[in-house]
């Protein structure tokens, strides 16, 4: 039930999520999906160290009932909103160095400013969503993702395009700073599905250090797995910038190829990862519980049946979106632009979809150092990859080369460890 809730909800996000899309897209035009995408790995790094993967450890943390819930949020909000003070005044003075020598884009810099004003909203947004993930309540993240998007569809539709025409880079800043109050409006959402007076009393409104500890013992390799991940994110348009100017290609065709590549080919052939998202997210407080019971036969089904899931989804959508890329990408996003890069990515993807639940598994049987170490080593296999392919005068197939291999490593070693884990409990 719980999965069938995070499926509808997400197909409705979803179906949202694809007229969001459209309406920024045709809104903001290719100058603005152009800055809007180069600072988006950044965003995704900063939104990593801000949250510090708190649903994931709070989620186990909350299914595992050894430890008042409220005592688990209560403490962890009070530490992350001080985390977050801290390092939202090192944004404001890193932002200039790296819109200026990192991304070579010095106009970037109030994107990235933009960006730090919404760490704190989303991390208390995070822990909410864990405690709920915790306690297998699906029903208010997926109600709050929808009123998020609603809300979107709104500010794009009324308030964007008035900011938009008069300069391209103030719609960019508010589409990011919309955040904010979407958060805001997600707090507010979970709020109303809390326990009534469950935060009202003194008995376990403290601060408690072991508590903080213990959360930082799950998220630490948790987020460092992310972190990883992001850093590669965000090395990446640095390196191929840098690299390709280096080879002579022109800022413009680096700005326009980058976007079709992320925002158009990339963003496609994602549009249905909603379906793993919601398998992968379930399965974090399911198997964790298991393996606290050591049910390892029911640990292996978990796994067996969110595989098959997540690769017939993957299948289909890769296969469908292949085969019409073109007629997709007008419909979307008004041009044709990235359909070379989903005719070369596409048929890898089906393994792409993998990865999730492979991930959300280790990490519920307590290796997220496993993960940490694999994410870290596709993370460097890509980057070299980039840097010399590169320099060989291919353009942005220098990226998408070295995005392949990349899904094909990450998802091999996850498999690897995951069978050698069952061979020694069975040995067991």
């Amino acid at each position: 039930m719980s999965i069938f809730i995070l499926l509808i909800g997400g197909f409705i996000t979803k179906i949202f999520g694809f007229l969001i899309k459209i309406l920024f897209t045709r809104t903001i035009g290719q100058e603005g999906i152009s800055l809007y995408t180069i600072v988006m790995p950044t965003y995704s790094l900063l939104i990593t160290i801000a949250t510090f993967a708190l649903p994931i450890s709070i989620s186990k943390l909350v299914s595992e009932n050894k430890i008042r819930s409220k005592t688990i949020v209560f403490s962890t909000a009070c530490f992350i909103l001080l985390f977050n003070a801290v390092f939202i005044i090192f944004i404001l003075f890193l932002a200039p160095v790296i819109s200026k020598y990192l991304l070579k884009q010095p106009n970037v810099t109030p994107l990235i400013w933009a960006m730090a004003a919404t760490l704190p909203f989303i991390s208390i947004s995070s822990i909410l969503k864990g405690y709920f993930l915790g306690k297998f309540k699906v029903a208010p993240n997926t109600i709050s993702n929808i009123f998020e998007q609603l809300f979107r569809i709104f500010f794009l539709i009324v308030i964007l395009p008035y900011f938009a025409q008069k300069n391209v880079m103030l719609g960019v800043i508010l589409f990011i700073l919309v955040n904010v109050i979407t958060e805001l409006i997600s707090i507010f959402t979970f709020s109303l599905f809390l326990p009534k007076k469950a935060f009202l009393h003194k008995e376990g409104l403290t601060v408690q250090k072991n508590i903080i500890n213990r959360v930082l013992s799950i998220s630490i390799p948790s987020v460092s797995s992310r972190f990883i991940g992001n850093i590669g994110f965000f090395l990446e348009p640095i390196i191929l910038t840098n690299l390709l100017l280096f080879s002579g290609y022109s800022n413009n065709f680096i700005l326009t190829e980058y976007a079709a590549y992320n925002a158009y080919a990339i963003g496609l052939l994602t549009l249905p990862s909603f379906f793993v998202s919601a398998i992968s997210q379930i399965l974090i407080p399911e198997i964790s519980k298991f393996h606290a019971k050591k049910e390892t036969f029911m640990i292996k089904k978990r796994l067996k049946q969110a595989l098959i899931y997540s690769f017939l989804i993957g299948l289909v959508s890769s296969v469908f979106i292949l085969w019409f890329r073109n007629p997709l990408l007008m419909i979307l996003y008004k041009t044709t632009n990235g359909s070379d890069y989903i005719l070369a990515l596409a048929p890898f993807f089906v393994l792409f979809y993998l990865e999730a639940p492979l991930s959300s598994t280790l990490q519920a049987l307590d290796k997220s150092k496993t993960a940490m170490k694999i994410t870290l080593y596709g993370m460097i296999l890509k980057l070299v990859l980039l840097t010399i392919l590169s320099l060989a005068h291919i353009g942005l197939y220098s990226l998408v080369i070295s995005e392949i291999i990349n899904i094909i490593f990450v998802v091999l070693a996850h498999i690897q460890v995951i069978l050698k884990y069952f061979q020694n409990s069975f040995e067991i």
